[in-house]
């Protein structure tokens, strides 16, 4: 009887952890894109980010005066993702758009102009890893953002793409020791923020 008991307490717990739904994935996954460059190939760059998708969505950017309000969602600049501020780090000094941008941990941001002119901006806020409301010292996103910690901003090259990718997804290209490139691509569109490995 007592062997009984035990098998339906088991088979009780099992069907019971067998109904519990599985870990909900989160809207927007994480992603990295990540490469090395420099000497011999031996320094890392990285961009973590979240990585938002379509789910059917058309015009993700907007047209005319409307463009880049809805991704940027209220806030002054787009945090060229989604949740968590995406994040640069690099092992390396780099040059991007002329300026010296030392190695270490940064903050990326995009502001949208135009459909054809979107500017990189690379910065020194700290980022949320959650949102806390109560945290002044670092920023969500782009909520907060403020132009006095920008290290450099950058013209991208923004262009058109033929087919519509439907999670945003950041990617190095061009890679050699001596630099490469940027890219971002989303729906219809690429931009690209080339960069080098100060001497």
């Amino acid at each position: 009887m007592r062997r009984t008991t035990v098998i339906a307490l088991t088979i009780a717990l099992v069907l019971a952890l067998l109904s519990l739904p599985a870990t909900a994935q989160p809207r927007s996954p994480r992603g990295q894109a990540a490469t090395q460059t420099g000497a011999g190939f031996a320094k890392w760059v990285s961009v973590d980010y979240s990585r938002p998708i379509l789910r059917g969505r058309t015009g993700i950017f907007g047209d005319g005066e409307a463009y880049g309000q809805k991704v940027n969602a209220g806030a002054p600049v787009w945090r060229a993702g989604a949740d968590m501020s995406t994040r640069l780090k690099t092992e390396v000094d780099l040059v991007l758009g002329g300026t010296t941008l030392p190695a270490g941990e940064y903050s990326l941001f995009i502001e949208l102009k135009s459909a054809t002119e979107w500017n990189l901006i690379v910065s020194n806020h700290r980022a949320q890893e959650r949102y806390n409301p109560d945290d002044k010292e670092a920023i969500w996103g782009a909520y907060g953002y403020d132009a006095s910690n920008d290290v450099l901003r950058m013209p991208m090259q923004v262009g058109a793409l033929a087919n519509s990718i439907d999670e945003l997804t950041y990617v190095f290209s061009d890679v050699t020791e001596a630099g490469g490139a940027i890219v971002l691509v989303w729906e219809n569109t690429i931009g690209t923020a080339p960069f080098a490995v100060a001497e």
